[in-house]
């Protein structure tokens, strides 16, 4: 249980991070590319551990 609350946390940082260098580098495509891809990965890392979490695995 705990270490689902700690992925929790991580994803939600992994997402957070990845949204907001993805809007403050509006203007390079490259740079919106990767940070779409780790905001992607974060939000993934989330649904994965809450859905977890709520099933009660």
């Amino acid at each position: 249980m705990i270490w689902s609350v700690i992925f929790l946390v991580i994803g939600i940082m992994v997402l957070a991070a990845g949204l907001y260098y993805f809007l403050k580098e509006k203007n390079d495509p490259e740079s919106r590319k990767i940070y779409g891809i780790i905001s992607v990965a974060g939000a993934v890392i989330v649904v994965y551990t809450a859905v977890k979490l709520l099933a009660g695995f």
